[in-house]
């Protein structure tokens, strides 16, 4: 019941042209960083932390991860056809992602 009223502090971070909800200890799955896996990488782009709205960044603010492991999505087929042209294409693709796990956020 108490759990319920402890507000956690969250931030919302863009990386590989996408953005994130994060909080501690939160584990996502990123485009590929130049990263080791144990290594610990520091995201500076941050758009919101703890109420705080950047313009188009919060300065100051920033969050690290320690890199978990690098792996590759699932496979996603791309099938193109044209009808009666006899035209069928087929392709496959593995996005190669880096799996992180939030240590901290910091405000500004």
């Amino acid at each position: 019941m108490f759990h319920d009223l402890v507000r956690k502090m969250f931030a919302i971070v863009r990386t590989g042209g996408k953005q994130y909800r994060v909080q501690k200890d939160d584990k996502i799955e990123v485009e590929k960083l130049d990263a080791e896996a144990g290594k610990t990488v520091e995201l500076d782009e941050v758009l919101f932390v703890d109420g705080k709205i950047g313009e188009p960044l919060v300065k100051g603010a920033s969050v690290k991860a320690k890199v978990v492991e690098q792996t590759r999505g699932e496979k996603i087929t791309i099938f193109k056809k044209k009808r009666r042209q006899n035209y069928r294409r087929k392709k496959g693709h593995r996005q190669n992602l880096t799996v992180l796990q939030i240590t901290d956020i910091k405000a500004a």
